[in-house]
């Protein structure tokens, strides 16, 4: 078999403060005396389950505790670049890093004040490490539609200058999908990407509201879009990338072990699948785990392991330039002897 560290990539999915390394959460908790819960340190990774209203709060509390570690602007440069060098470990090529600017404007002087940050980290991390790094700014469907909109609003101005795309995220079972639909056709008229969460915690019904009312370009997860066959068939027909986080599904109770993730028949009927860590924070595996884990769980050929490689450069918003010369390493890849 061959390394899947080496196998270039692209990873779409992948939260702010959920890409924060266990060992930089730790330092910056210990520096500012922030009393951390047990299961972000003794128990970490935590045991997390998110089938219920409940178990997505305790997921939501140790995601807003971890944040609140951030203090400093060098603390955001630090975790955007150990972010982009977890990646480039683990063969990452392209990055598309996914912001809520809302939840870190009050201590970094605002929205636009705190974009200017990440924007300007990015750079930075991307000129040292040689990673590509877009960002994907994102809103919170616990919130009014209403900042939603402004969050497009602000998206929209960074066009050209970083950000690629806008999306939604947070616990999908809650507000209405069809209220967000004014922030996502701000969006879309700005040239942005679209990618709402959908089809993980809710089921096939849910991705068919994001195609419906938010005109969804990719999917955050959108795994469940298995439990119905025809709409399946629309969302290949249509080009629709799913953004599937194996461990992340398990984690939170969506599926109950790694062998029940469907990714064989979401392969088998040709939808174009990018594997994404989601929060390696939280969940205790980086990019290439995800390779590993469903090469191990599906028995899945390098062949196979190269074409889901494709599939997530091609349904980047990487460069033309940067798609070829990565699908011709993935090429590379696989036409090397195994071992």
């Amino acid at each position: 078999m061959r390394d899947l560290d080496a196998l270039p990539k692209a990873h779409l999915h992948l939260h702010f403060t959920g890409s924060m390394r266990h060992r930089t959460l730790l330092e910056l908790a210990e520096r500012d005396g922030i009393v951390l819960p047990d299961a972000l340190v003794s128990r970490w990774p935590p045991q997390l389950s998110g089938a219920d209203e409940k178990g997505w709060f305790r997921f939501q509390r140790l995601y807003d505790v971890a944040r609140s570690v951030l203090r400093t602007e060098a603390d955001v440069r630090r975790l955007v670049l150990e972010a982009a060098e977890d990646d480039v470990r683990d063969g990452g090529r392209w990055l598309e890093i996914q912001v809520d600017p809302s939840g870190y404007a009050a201590r970094f002087g605002g929205m636009t004040a705190f974009t200017d940050l990440v924007l300007d980290a990015v750079r930075d991390a991307s000129a040292r490490t040689g990673l590509g790094i877009a960002v994907v700014i994102a809103a919170n469907r616990t919130r009014h539609p209403l900042d939603a909109r402004a969050l497009a609003r602000l998206a929209a101005q960074y066009v050209d200058r970083g950000v690629v795309g806008f999306g939604i995220s947070n616990d999908e079972r809650r507000g209405s999908t069809e209220e967000f639909a004014p922030a996502f056709h701000i969006a879309e008229r700005a040239g942005l990407l679209l990618t709402p969460h959908g089809g993980e915690l809710r089921g096939a019904e849910h991705v068919r509201a994001c195609l419906d009312h938010l005109h969804a370009d990719r999917l955050g997860h959108g795994v469940r879009v298995v439990e119905d066959p025809a709409l399946l068939d629309r969302v290949v027909a249509a080009g629709v990338a799913l953004e599937v986080c194996p461990v992340s599904n398990v984690a939170l109770g969506v599926y109950s072990d790694l062998t029940s993730v469907p990714l064989p028949q979401l392969m088998a009927a040709g939808a174009t699948i990018a594997l994404g860590a989601d929060d390696p924070l939280l969940f205790g595996s980086q990019l290439a785990g995800q390779y590993a884990t469903m090469r191990a769980a599906h028995d899945l050929t390098d062949r196979q392991l190269a074409d889901l490689a494709s599939m997530s450069i091609r349904a980047s918003r990487a460069p033309d330039a940067v798609k070829a010369e990565v699908s011709a390493d993935i090429d590379r890849w696989l036409a090397a002897p195994p071992g």
